[in-house]
């Protein structure tokens, strides 16, 4: 069974399917004419090369029909998804219970995440469908990990300059099976279109709700350009409650100054630390 919700005082919908996947869309002042849907898919057993290739078909769905209304061939294109993982050898195991801290924790309006950040231009919906397959794969490197009551959080970033090479990025990192296993891939990238003096970002909770929104805007606050920054976490069955989000953020910003996208002091440090420490 498939409801839809329509939330008026924050022009969200929201549809819910059958098997726990969540798509979320605001619809921005220019749409259809001139822009996309902001969207975020929210589905726990959603990742790797699935997500990868569920989000590239909506956007190349947008692409194929620029200035038209696309909602409808959307939740069809998920329909179809769907239906095609349930019918798979390696489809989700539905009755599988994943206990994680999402589930034991109840969010204020704090807490959810800023679809202002969430936004896939125009501009990047161009750039998914211009850009050639045998774009250079970025030099992916990777941070200390921080362990906390048995969960483990690990940081790994690339410079990247297209979304294109964001997507290449993911794909490789999926390819390795200890992050692909991970129970989320955080991520928050940020490219800076000099011609346009604007900013292509996006996020990507993985089913930790809010982790992308708060990371991104960690990279805001830094004003750091032309990165991917993933962190994966491995739940380790105890709940951390607000602590991971300052996980989450505290490997972000090493792994930045280790690569030398920011200093270790400065006002734009006493402000990050001061950010994380408040998480």
């Amino acid at each position: 069974m498939t409801a839809f919700v329509l939330q008026c005082h924050t022009c969200v919908y929201e549809c819910l399917m059958c098997v726990s996947v969540c798509l979320k869309i605001i619809l921005p002042p220019d749409y259809p004419s001139s822009a996309p849907p902001i969207y975020q898919i929210n589905a726990g057993w959603l990742r790797g090369a699935d997500r990868t290739t569920l989000s590239n078909s909506l956007e190349e769905l947008y692409v194929e029909n620029t200035g038209e209304s696309i909602l409808y061939l959307w939740v069809e294109k998920i329909r179809e998804f769907l239906a095609e993982k349930s019918q798979s050898e390696d489809g989700p195991e539905m009755g599988k219970t994943v206990t994680t801290e999402e589930e034991a924790h109840d969010y204020d309006e704090d807490d959810l995440p800023d679809y202002s950040m969430l936004k896939l231009a125009n501009q990047s919906a161009q750039l998914l469908s211009s850009a050639s397959d045998d774009e250079e794969l970025p030099l992916i490197k990777h941070g200390e990990t921080i362990t906390d009551r048995r969960s483990t959080f690990q940081p790994h970033l690339a410079a990247v300059v297209t979304p294109k090479q964001v997507q290449r990025v993911l794909n490789h990192l999926y390819e390795n099976k200890k992050i692909a296993s991970a129970t989320h891939n955080i991520y928050a990238y940020r490219i800076y279109c000099e011609d346009k003096n604007s900013f292509l970002q996006d996020c990507e909770d993985d089913g930790e709700t809010a982790a992308g929104g708060r990371l991104l805007h960690l990279l805001q606050i830094l004003d750091v350009r032309n990165v991917l920054v993933v962190v994966s976490r491995w739940y380790g069955g105890i709940l951390l409650g607000p602590d991971r989000f300052k996980h989450i953020n505290n490997c972000a910003r090493n792994i930045l100054i280790q690569e030398g996208y920011t200093d270790t002091s400065g006002t734009k440090n006493k402000i990050s630390q001061k950010y994380c420490s408040a998480l």
